[in-house]
């Protein structure tokens, strides 16, 4: 006697077939959303890049809106005033924990506008705090217009803590020194001989997460047509020839 060959066939049943259909399509759309917010992210990653690249503006006392200048290069002149200055702590720089410095700028007219002057290390004993030197004379920077507290920009959860904070937004600095502020922060590139460090990162609009949950995605949906398969496929059992 001889065994005919062994097949498989298909048998498909309405209500997990159904569900299976929808699960995949609910995970390719949800793929496709997730590809969508990473080209809307490259790009604004490329509109900030040009916008830096624009002749900087400069920051006078008249307020201004901060969407006019946000993440573009601006300059401003005037003198620091350290005893409004704050350092945002746990600023980690090449594995070493410090702080960045923010100190306001006062621009004229009572005006003042906020700048993140760049990081310095923090002392072995928390409880000393850096020395950190101010020039006194009117000094101009110029640097990136960033408005701190955005979510790709939130620098964590904390609160402030006397001259140390965790956490920098506008609304907290104003609640702790009323003093008239332009909308935004700058982030300080013009050198100064302060022993400051000023190294600073591209902003993260988070590209990378978005197309690594376009891969978890699409591997749940894969993940969900292999099962579906594979418990409706059935092996027919090979008949006997005589």
């Amino acid at each position: 006697m001889a065994k005919l060959p062994s097949r498989y066939h298909f048998q498909p049943r309405l209500l997990s077939t159904l569900a299976a259909a929808a699960g995949i399509t609910l995970t390719l759309a949800l793929a496709n959303w997730q590809l969508g917010r990473a080209h809307e992210k490259e790009e604004l990653a490329a509109r900030l890049a040009a916008l830096a690249k624009d002749v900087p503006v400069t920051l006078a006392s008249a307020e201004l809106k901060a969407q006019d200048v946000e993440w573009r290069r601006v300059t401003a002149r005037g003198r620091f005033e350290p005893r409004f200055g704050v350092l945002v702590d746990n600023r980690i720089h090449r594995g070493i924990a410090g702080y960045h410095v923010v100190m306001p700028l006062a621009i004229g007219g009572g005006r003042f506008v906020l700048v993140n002057r760049g990081w310095i290390p923090g002392n072995p004993d928390r409880t000393r705090l850096p020395d950190i030197r101010t020039p006194q004379a009117p000094v101009e920077i110029t640097g990136l217009a960033t408005v701190p507290g955005r979510r790709f920009l939130e620098l964590s959860s904390g609160t402030t803590e006397g001259k140390v904070w965790q956490n920098l937004t506008l609304d907290r600095y104003r609640k702790a020194f009323p003093i008239p502020l332009q909308p935004v922060v700058i982030q300080q590139e013009s050198p100064l001989d302060d022993g400051l460090v000023r190294e600073w990162d591209p902003p993260n609009l988070g590209v990378d997460r978005h197309y690594g949950y376009v891969f978890q995605w699409l591997a749940l949906g894969a993940t969900l047509l292999v099962f579906y398969l594979a418990t409706h496929v059935k092996r027919t059992r090979p008949q006997q020839a005589e």
